[in-house]
């Protein structure tokens, strides 16, 4: 975008230019008659002529100039210029137009009122020929001075048709649609029907992707995994925060609008896919399956289906890597031994130098991994991680007894699964060798980690790397191995 016109060094030629031709005009006498001498009456006649018209043009020459300091001049952020473009191209004609009157009726001396009749009797069938062309210019008029959208806006005018507004001319609004095409939209048309302005009053607006669920899943545990799902989503923003409303009961089950706010519409596509796709990976974590259509007659009423307490038990504690090393009855033991835990919205599950020997896995929601560093005023700890389903947290103490290194805090309603260091002993007894491959894996977890803070500029807040020996020697003093 160019620098903003000088006003000085832009109308300071023309300026001139009007002075001295003014002044010549004023002067026309003395300058006919020394001229007359020179050249003959009929040069001097001319050069008169000659700066009548000139003076006028420079008059419309600066108040077209005049114009481009207005519109070009410096606005605050956000506020639309004092007199749109296509505004200002309509006002530029109307100098030059009256420039060219005025030089037929003061300096031709030619009869104007019959010239305005003729001429509005022609501009009458331009008009009616023209008439859908004139009212799109009119249109663009209205659009530029009421401004509903601007250049860079996403705008929808009719379903199926949106795009970003690339430019405003004179009769017609063009878009360039998320497909990269660009769609010719008549002015007239986009001032006489109604349309969605996606990026006024503020860039970011709300969307939804909508969810079946069975009857039998209850509301409360499915608002809760849908909400998880719609934080951890990548690009929907996280103020406002999403939400999941109940829409309808149908005969194929309850239909759930899961709501979430999005930057720009540009990334409207890629955000719903996000979305839906970490909706169905969190069902799957969560054992929910989406409704299938239901046979209106039915023989019988089928019983509802129950899960099986220990399936999802065992399935969060065989995909950890901490215990790949166990066997399948050692994990049904331990499954078996989990706690469950239901921590609503904004519940500490862990609270940072705290003492704790067990370890958590998420089973549903979002929970935010807090930690705060050395001079850190209370309550500004700073977000480290996010844990999600089938994340675990808490390991460190579960196995070597050392205080909790971070907060963790409950983002949405969760609920977590708790194992304990005495539930985990009699398993370490009947085989220590498990204790090495554990200290192993441990070590190689602190160091993924450690790389990711790294990455993420946070290195700081991340608790030291320990060396395998040192966490195998820790891990059987707790243990008493």
């Amino acid at each position: 975008m160019p620098p903003p016109l000088s006003p000085s060094r832009h109308l300071l030629p023309p300026a001139v230019v009007v002075v001295a031709l003014t002044a010549a005009a004023m002067h026309r006498a003395w300058l006919h008659e020394r001229v007359a001498a020179l050249l003959g009456d009929g040069a001097a006649d001319s050069a008169g002529l000659a700066i009548g018209i000139a003076a006028w043009l420079a008059a419309a020459w600066l108040g077209s100039r005049v114009l481009d300091v207005v519109v070009d001049r410096p606005t605050r952020a956000g506020r639309p210029r004092a007199i749109p473009r296509l505004l200002a191209d309509l006002l530029r004609a109307l100098i030059y137009g009256a420039a060219l009157f005025a030089i037929l009726g003061s300096v031709l001396d030619q009869p104007v009122t019959g010239l305005l009749a003729t001429s509005g009797v022609l501009i009458a069938v331009l008009g009616f020929a023209l008439r859908n062309m004139i009212a799109d210019i009119f249109s663009g008029i209205a659009l530029n001075i009421e401004r509903p959208y601007r250049i860079g806006d996403w705008i929808e005018l009719a379903p199926g048709v949106a795009g970003q507004v690339d430019e405003i001319n004179w009769r017609a609004t063009r878009l360039i649609t998320t497909e990269g095409t660009a769609v010719i939209v008549p002015n007239g048309v986009a001032a006489g029907s109604r349309f969605v302005n996606f990026s006024r009053p503020g860039t970011g607006f709300r969307a939804a992707v909508p969810i079946t669920l069975d009857e039998e899943v209850p509301v409360a545990r499915a608002k809760r995994v849908l909400l998880s799902a719609l934080v951890c989503a990548d690009g929907v923003l996280a103020e406002p925060r999403p939400d999941v409303l109940v829409e309808s009961i149908g005969a194929n089950g309850i239909v759930y609008q899961a709501r979430f706010w999005v930057a720009d519409y540009g990334r409207l596509s890629a955000c719903r896919d996000a979305v839906a796709s970490t909706i169905l990976q969190h069902l799957g974590r969560a054992g929910i399956e989406l409704a299938h259509p239901k046979q209106d007659v039915r023989a019988h009423r089928p019983q509802p289906r129950t899960r099986v307490p220990g399936t999802l038990r065992r399935s969060l504690m065989r995909q950890l890597e901490l215990f790949s090393a166990f066997r399948d009855e050692e994990i049904e033991e331990l499954a078996q031994a989990l706690n469950r835990l239901e921590l609503p919205a904004g519940t500490v599950a862990v609270r940072q130098g705290e003492a704790g020997s067990s370890l958590f896995i998420v089973a549903e929601g979002v929970l935010d991994v807090r930690m705060q560093s050395d001079g850190q005023q209370e309550g500004r700890a700073s977000l480290l991680d996010r844990m999600r389903p089938g994340d675990v947290f808490g390991e460190m103490s579960l196995l070597t007894g050392q205080p909790r290194s971070a907060s963790v805090v409950a983002n949405t309603d969760a609920v977590v699964y708790e194992l304990d260091k005495d539930h985990l002993d009699p398993v370490l007894r009947r085989r220590p060798e498990l204790a090495t491959q554990l200290a192993e894996l441990m070590a190689q977890r602190q160091s993924r980690n450690s790389l990711q803070r790294q990455a993420e500029g946070a290195a700081g807040l991340a608790p030291a790397v320990a060396a395998p020996h040192d966490l195998l020697a820790r891990l059987r003093g707790f243990f008493k191995l």
